[in-house]
């Protein structure tokens, strides 16, 4: 397969310090969150993949001031394909269509290192909120039964579960693939703007524990059941996500003064959100924004979320340039992987029942 730069773009905790991010605290309820199409920035990431890394900076520069404003932006200009998103939205639909009993055979309850299908209500991300109203599917890097490192119970190591449809995995497998080299690319951008060493996130990404995941909300049918959300209102666990969501809209981001506001689908685009780790590392420089998902009402909604998530032993601490005199590190230092155990044991009743034993 050619490489991604090669191919034809897009066209158009508890209360331990630790285990929490200052900023997730309970949301504010809002019935008619304002719709501001422009409010999320907008950026070009074409020149990333230029042969003239002179274009770097301007483009770094942009990223940084969206993740300090927002920790949220939309990117246009990327590598993936299309055809790449339109074969994987109808796998998700051909997917999601199985009868329930199918999909139960790649169960995520039935697994220790988080792989499969997530039935409607396996997730609560709002403890104030019911169970999401959605179902998923899950996988990450793949490691075969017989890696020592799963061998050894490493925590979120394994094979992943894919459903017996022809093609499935094969697709899968290469999105994850191309989905970590384009959060890698972006990775290089913060790198640059943080002033670090440019290969500074791509070092600790190696085998990480990124997850690639499908997501179908099913419709909401009355304008009153909006207590019953997709998503409850969260922030990512892990460094970045970028998200493909369907034309269906629904994802709302809540701005500095506590309103929702809409972030609408963009032809071409995908959305990207800093995560807590990110947080962590920058020491807030970079915001872990809390947002939601909000089903719409009559129609299905489709998105395929990347969680890009560094290689579980990488130590989660305040990078250099980012803390002073005046303000010193916030956050005690946790690996990659115990900051996500510990959110996963907040969100899944499934993962809380492993962690007390």
């Amino acid at each position: 397969m050619p490489s991604l730069q090669k191919q034809n773009r897009i066209k158009g905790i508890s209360p331990d310090p630790p285990f929490r991010c200052p900023g997730y605290e309970k949301t504010r309820s809002n019935a008619h969150p304002r719709l501001n199409m422009n409010a999320l920035p907008i950026i070009d990431i074409a020149p990333l993949y230029a042969d003239d890394a002179s274009a770097w900076p301007a483009v770094a520069e942009q990223i940084d001031r969206a993740c300090r404003d927002w920790g949220f932006f939309y990117i246009v200009g990327h590598p993936i394909g299309v055809e790449r998103i339109d074969a994987l939205l109808s796998a998700a639909k051909t997917f999601f269509a199985l009868p329930a009993e199918e999909k139960l055979r790649i169960d995520i309850t039935q697994t220790t290192h988080h792989r499969g299908y997530g039935a409607i209500a396996t997730e609560q991300l709002d403890p104030s909120k019911p169970s999401d109203l959605k179902e998923t599917f899950d996988m990450g890097f793949h490691m075969p039964a017989d890696h020592p490192e799963v061998l050894a119970g490493k925590p979120l190591r394994g094979p992943n579960r894919h459903p017996d449809m022809p093609g499935w995995a094969e697709l899968m497998e290469q999105h994850y693939a191309d989905m970590q080299d384009l959060a890698k690319t972006l990775l290089r951008a913060m790198a640059m703007a943080l002033d670090i060493e440019h290969d500074f996130f791509e070092a600790r990404f190696h085998e990480p524990i990124s997850v690639l995941r499908m997501i179908h909300y099913p419709p909401r049918h009355t304008a009153t059941s909006a207590e019953q959300q997709g998503a409850g209102a969260h922030t990512d666990y892990g460094c970045i996500t970028l998200l493909y969501q369907d034309d269906a809209g629904g994802l709302q981001v809540r701005a500095r003064d506590g309103e929702w506001i809409d972030a609408p689908p963009i032809a071409g685009s995908f959305v990207v959100n800093i995560g807590d780790m990110m947080a962590r590392w920058s020491n807030n420089r970079y915001t872990s924004t809390p947002h939601r998902v909000i089903s719409p009402l009559g129609v299905d909604r489709y998105s395929m979320p990347f969680f890009a998530e560094p290689h579980p032993d990488t130590l989660i601490d305040c990078l250099p340039n980012c803390s002073s005199a005046d303000d010193p590190a916030k956050y005690t230092p946790v690996t990659s992987a115990e900051y996500l155990l510990s959110r996963f044991a907040d969100t899944y009743a499934y993962r809380r029942e492993e962690a007390q034993g």
